[in-house]
């Protein structure tokens, strides 16, 4: 079983949820879970720093594509923050770089991807 660590912090525009290890469907319950506890508080936009995420399979990344359309449709928005390059390259592969912003410098990890 892989071990996904998960931490939350206030950052300035909604919470910054920092993860590690590895998220895969032995513990997709965990970040979906974490994520709609964000969520059901009242975060509109989520900052969800993976520096330290060394693995992530389809359905973890499903779970982030599936918040960011959520956080869309609320008139927020999903940052990922510094994803290791193999997360990234799947990302691209699977399409889901269109749909969350990906920032790579820890300077904007409390902004929104509109800038407000």
């Amino acid at each position: 079983m892989s071990t996904l660590r998960v931490s939350a912090t206030a950052g300035d525009a909604g919470p910054v949820l920092v993860l590690a290890g590895e998220a895969d469907v032995t513990n997709a319950e965990q970040l979906r879970d974490v994520i709609g506890a964000q969520l059901a508080a009242g975060a509109v936009y989520l900052t969800i720093d993976a520096a330290g995420l060394s693995f992530a399979d389809s359905r973890a990344i499903g779970i982030l594509a599936g918040t960011a359309k959520t956080l869309k449709e609320l008139g927020g928005g999903l940052i990922l923050l510094r994803p290791r390059e193999i997360l990234l390259r799947s990302m691209t592969l699977l399409g889901v770089d269109q749909v969350i912003t990906i920032q790579a410098a820890t300077d904007v990890a409390h902004k929104p991807a509109d800038g407000r």
